[in-house]
């Protein structure tokens, strides 16, 4: 640095500006200062003090006065800007408001006036306490879906939260628990090895001790809860985390069949989870409640209820069932439960860990339907399941002829095996169509 320019005097004060040379002032004023950008503009500080030991330039009073108004000025044009760029946001969302009111205003008198059917205005389906696949590949899919279950109100379970919201899950009902509520407050994780060729995937579940198997639902009210809902879809998963899930469950059925929704179980076996017998006892006390059953398994079908020893059956029916072998099976769930609106299974051919073919059976309306197959490399096949039961709800909420439903399933299903993650967040219903109709072309 240069010498000190001009005398300290009393009458004359100074204040020293450090930091490095500011260009925009000529040679003999080369300011030391610190630069923040606020808004684009560089505003200055300075600092009274002053060190005669120490090397600095200064500058009079005056010109740092001067300074300091024009940055002041320019800090006050900018909070004018604000406000009146406030008052613009404020008014244009104001203005979406009011718009999406009188949209919903004249919906529901077309509706009262029975010219706008039931699912112009909504079309609800609660997926409770289940895995979250099929919520979120409806909502994508544009149902109106909401999701309940119990996570920790943590970080984690807030940021799951988050993430179904931001997939246009509605989460309304779902419980954040204190550590007073569920004592471990965890939140369950599964672990996946995704495997490739002749290794097969493995997952890992630590589900033990997660915020809902500690939860006590005993003061839910589940009238509230299902209210305003047609459709109410329930997993298998759930009732192996813990007695109070299962109690859960079966109270659920109970409100469900009363309130008149329709309901949908997918069984999804996890043997981590608990054992063959466990899950088919319990799935099989489920069946009376249900409308629309995904899987065959697991559940009893004896072919003597008062003598289990002539067995079940199932039995003996290969996991790649003919035609007429799952016709016959239909049929006797059919019998067991005339409840039962809907049977659909899918049918897995793994080739390798990466490539498989896809097929479906489905009874519906008196009759058994078989699915094209679909034959496709697998970029992760986690929730390929779930992909297929929301692939049947919606064709099933948008009345598709039965042929077209299960096809539409089994694409949906093969589709997600394309997608990174556990869920099919596809949400352009034609190109699941497209590859239902096995039409691969390029869409420009």
């Amino acid at each position: 640095m240069g010498k000190n320019r001009g005398k300290m005097g009393k009458t004359d004060p100074y204040l020293v500006v450090k930091s490095q040379t500011f260009p925009h002032f000529p040679p003999s004023f080369q300011l030391v200062e610190k630069l923040q950008a606020v808004y684009g503009m560089y505003r200055c500080f300075l600092w009274k003090t002053f060190d005669p030991g120490k090397t600095a330039e200064v500058l009079p009073a005056a010109r740092a006065a001067g300074i300091t108004a024009h940055s002041e000025a320019l800090g006050a044009e900018q909070t004018a800007l604000k406000y009146r760029e406030g008052v613009t946001v404020g008014a244009a969302n104001t203005l979406i408001v009011l718009t999406a009111l009188a949209v919903l205003g004249v919906s529901i008198r077309l509706y009262q006036n029975g010219q706008l059917g039931a699912e112009g205005v909504l079309i609800c389906t609660l997926s409770a306490l289940s895995s979250f696949g099929p919520v979120v590949a409806l909502a994508n899919l544009g149902v109106d879906s909401t999701f309940f279950s119990v996570v920790p109100n943590n970080s984690l379970g807030k940021s799951a939260v988050r993430w179904l919201r931001s997939n246009d899950v509605h989460c309304t009902p779902m419980i954040l628990t204190e550590p007073d509520e569920t004592p471990s407050n965890r939140l369950g994780t599964y672990y996946l090895e995704t495997g490739y060729g002749i290794r097969a995937s493995k997952v890992i579940y630590d589900r033990k001790h997660s915020a809902i198997t500690e939860y006590d639902f005993s003061q839910l009210d589940l009238d509230a809860l299902l209210d305003g809902f047609n459709w109410l879809h329930l997993s298998g998963i759930t009732p192996a985390l813990g007695p109070n899930c299962r109690g859960l469950i079966i109270d659920m059925l109970k409100v469900a069949k009363k309130k008149g929704l329709t309901v949908s179980f997918d069984g999804n076996f996890r043997s981590t989870l608990w054992t063959w017998e466990e899950a088919r006892d319990f799935c099989t006390e489920c069946l009376p409640y249900v409308d629309v059953l995904l899987g065959i398994e697991p559940y009893h079908l004896w072919k003597d209820e008062n003598d289990h020893s002539k067995g079940d059956w199932k039995d003996g029916v290969p996991l790649q069932p003919s035609y007429e072998q799952q016709d016959e099976i239909f049929q006797h769930f059919i019998a067991r439960y005339p409840n039962l609106k809907c049977i659909a299974r899918h049918v897995r051919y793994a080739h390798s860990g990466s490539e498989n073919s896809l097929k479906a059976f489905m009874w519906y309306d008196g009759h058994t339907f078989e699915s094209k197959l679909f034959t496709f490399n697998i970029l992760d096949r986690v929730g390929g399941g779930d992909a297929f039961a929301s692939g049947l709800i919606y064709a099933m909420l948008h009345n598709y002829k039965a042929m077209d439903m299960v096809n539409f399933a089994v694409a949906s299903s093969a589709i997600k095996h394309t997608i990174h993650g556990d869920a099919n967040i596809t949400d352009d219903v034609s190109s699941i169509r497209n590859l239902m109709n096995m039409n691969y072309d390029i869409k420009r």
